[in-house]
């Protein structure tokens, strides 16, 4: 688990156990089937990527997995009955790109896969055997997190939490780091969730999903836990009970071999547990012991290493599947049973109302669990902010949260949009997340009843800002960010581009602000956003626009962080249009209390002027030796009345000077390559650097051309990555690759190479 600089104890009661925690560190008879299978039109064994699954809306759970568990994109029949597999295919893909894993959990379906589908068995897998281990392996430890004092009075810390099922990509095809598009849903609202649920699943793919590890990696870097998720599908999607007899079977000494292999499975792929939606109907109260039991053992072989398990309400004590919409009699005992915990957590399914909520709360309670550990499910796949949600039942304004909330499909905010483009997702998503406002601290108001209808100006959506307080993990030095969200239309090195191939990978995501965005002047407030178009490093920058008629502060981050005196702050900006005077702010203390001003001290960081560049800035923090940051923000003023066009680009607080780079790393190869159209498709390993007292924050490939100049190609916070497109350059003879570790102030190595013969 994760190691922070300092020892927290500050946050609410749930997160000091966190984060205490985050430091200690099959029914008989059952028809197997072993290996994968995997073909193709030629009979070559390969994997090509699948079109994605557009699954249709739906209002409870069932109906939405169900879609998702549509037929394969080939139109591949229904799971019929179990039949044998053809031996384990090599080890290496003859396409060469990693994908996200999925399963069966051991039987496979009859017939054969469609087109860019792998059916694998989870109970033969081994990391030995498994080809993408290194592409799939998050290595970002979970960060510990601190909840700040909120930007609005009606955000609450250790009351409702949100929990969010998203579906980054088609189950089989998935990319398992990144791919060359900006249009990718780059979650970057970490602050108000504690749980993400990898979604997906289908019985013509696979039911069983392991996290991608950039997912992971940028969760994690964010204090945000991921579970993989098991889904056993209706009946009417495909779904067959076998495949719940065979997760829950017993081996000839009684143990759960599934579990076990689940554990395996999330430890060495480096997430954080399991969501089990058992949606199959047809089982009767035995097997419904059975899945307590499995669940038991689940968590059980997980608990030392601080897996969670989320359990949907669909499977109840009849072994029938009857959706509750509460914690109840008949699944409580998934839940929470006369032995202790069950699971960790429970996902209410849609069908809840006020009073099946605050029952359930109440059953929580004298079960001696909190109410919070429940998960009011919210549908917002088809329509996002305008979704129907009666917000008093969940999270009122007036008395204690009744339980926390669960959010299906936000990846709405980019899915519904005609216009991708990174900046328009953006706004779309600071937009659920924030508010109408787009200001946490001055939410806009809410008008209705909670309808939700209407897209106007004061719907009835209630965005997490103005309910849950964020949380940071922003507690030691050295911290740095670029305003990377992990996508991007071309990659910036120094404030030039190095390659003007769009890109995502979350993994290469910073550290954002939380609050987006939190603005404060007695004048107009400008446009604050994201943009994409000039960067200094990575894919964005911070951009602000607008008539400044008085001075501008822009909140960042909420931090903890030891200052010294040799505590520096550092920053690169730049301006477009407008002379400003530039200040940077400290807090060395909290407001007083939720909505209050944050109290900085205000020091200055030179001026820009159009056309001027990119320029450093740096602010040194010694005359505040021996207090702790608890915020940064910036403060700009116009020197004239010409709209300004001002971004920042970087911003740093470290101790004494950067003369350190990182450890380069080692023994770089290609691990397989091929040919096609005047390039070629690659696998890349290496070794990171033995004895390194920190570990890289990431490592970024690139390539030497002809002419002495480097061009990106990727990066990854692993030591393994695929590259989808390696042009040749004129007729060079080889082209020479580079790897660099690069640090958390993005400090980089000296280069590792190989040479890729043409």
């Amino acid at each position: 688990m994760a190691r922070t600089d300092e020892t927290d104890e500050t946050g609410t009661p749930d997160e000091n156990r966190e984060n205490r925690e985050n430091r200690e560190n099959r029914e008989n008879h059952v028809t197997r089937v072993t290996g994968e299978t995997r073909v193709t039109d030629s009979g070559v064994a390969r994997r090509t990527p699948a079109a994605p699954l557009r699954p249709t809306r739906r209002v409870v759970l069932a109906a939405g997995a169900g879609a998702a568990a549509l037929l394969g994109a080939s139109g591949q029949a229904p799971y019929a009955s179990a039949a044998p597999a053809p031996a384990p295919a090599a080890p290496a893909p003859a396409d060469l790109a990693p994908y996200a894993s999925y399963w069966f959990p051991d039987s496979l379906p009859a017939g054969s896969p469609g087109p860019g589908i792998v059916w694998r068995s989870l109970l033969r897998w081994s990391p030995e055997g498994d080809p993408d281990l290194a592409h799939n392996t998050a290595t970002v430890p979970l960060a510990q997190r601190f909840t700040p004092v909120p930007a609005h009075r009606d955000a609450r810390a250790g009351q409702a939490r949100i929990s969010s099922l998203v579906s980054f990509g088609p189950t089989a095809g998935n990319p398992s780091q990144g791919s060359p598009t900006a249009d990718y849903y780059a979650l970057t609202h970490w602050a108000y969730i504690d749980e993400l649920v990898f979604w997906g699943g289908s019985a013509g793919e696979g039911i069983v999903l392991a996290p991608n590890a950039p997912v992971v990696d940028a969760a994690h870097r964010n204090g945000v836990r991921v579970l993989g998720n098991v889904f056993l599908p209706p009946v009417a999607y495909g779904g067959d009970l076998q495949w719940t007899r065979d997760l829950v079977q017993r081996d000839a000494l009684g143990r759960f071999p599934l579990a076990d292999k689940l554990v395996e499975v999330a430890r060495t792929y480096g997430f954080d547990g399991w969501f089990v939606n058992a949606e199959t109907d047809g089982g009767d109260s035995a097997l419904a012991t059975r899945m307590r039991e499995f669940l038991r053992a689940l968590r059980a072989a997980g608990e030392p290493y601080r897996l969670r398990i989320t359990w949907y309400d669909a499977m109840n004590a009849t072994g029938r599947v009857g959706w509750q919409g509460a914690l109840n009699q008949l699944n409580q005992e998934f839940f929470e049973d006369r032995a202790g915990r069950v699971a960790d957590t429970m996902f209410v399914d849609f069908r809840w109302t006020a009073q099946s909520l605050a029952a359930s709360g109440a059953l929580a309670e004298r079960l001696g669990r909190s109410r919070h550990e429940l998960w009011a499910a919210v549908d917002t796949e088809s329509r996002g902010w305008d979704s129907a949600v009666p917000w008093d039942a969940i999270i009122p304004r007036d008395r204690e949260h009744v339980v926390s909330y669960g959010f299906y499909r936000p990846e709405w905010t980019r899915n519904h949009l005609a216009d991708r483009s990174p900046g328009a997702f953006h706004l779309a998503d600071d937009r659920f997340w924030t508010g109408e406002s787009l200001d946490p601290a001055r939410p806009a108001p809410e008008s209705g009843s909670g309808s939700g209808s209407g897209s106007g100006s004061g719907s009835g959506w209630r965005a997490p800002a103005t309910a849950v307080a964020d949380r940071s993990t922003l507690n030691g030095l050295p911290f740095a960010c670029s305003f990377n969200t992990g996508h991007g239309l071309r990659w910036y090195e120094n404030g030039t581009a190095v390659s003007d191939t769009p890109w995502n990978h979350l993994g290469l995501q910073d550290r954002l602000p939380g609050r987006r965005w939190a603005v404060d002047t007695a004048g107009e407030r400008p446009s604050v956003t994201l943009d994409f178009a000039d960067a200094w490093r990575g894919g964005s920058s911070l951009l602000v626009t607008g008539a400044l008629t008085a001075p501008v502060v822009v909140g960042l981050h909420s931090t903890r962080l030891p200052l010294t005196r040799g505590s520096v702050l550092e920053l690169v900006h730049a301006g477009g249009s407008g002379p400003v005077v530039v200040e940077v702010g400290v807090a060395t203390r909290e407001p007083a209390a939720p909505g209050e001003p944050v109290p900085y001290t205000w020091l200055p960081a030179g001026s820009t002027d159009r056309g001027r560049g990119w320029r450093p800035a740096r602010a040194a923090l010694g005359s505040l030796a021996g207090s702790t940051a608890y915020a940064l923000a910036v403060r700009i003023t116009a020197l004239d009345t010409v709209p300004v066009v001002w971004r920042l680009g970087a911003l740093s607080v470290h101790d004494g000077p950067r003369t350190r780079r990182p450890a380069a790393p080692t023994a770089l190869k290609i691990d397989a390559s091929a040919r096609q159209d005047g390039g070629a498709r690659l696998r890349l390993s290496w070794r990171a650097a033995a004895g390194g007292e920190r570990r890289p924050r990431h490592y970024e490939v690139s390539r030497l051309l002809p002419d002495g100049t480097r061009r990106f190609l990727g990066g990854t916070c692993g030591t393994a990555l695929y590259l989808p497109a390696v042009p040749r350059a004129g007729r060079e003879r080889a082209a020479v690759l580079e790897v660099r570790a690069v640090d958390e102030l993005y400090a980089a190595s000296t280069p590792a190479r190989t040479t890729l013969t043409w």
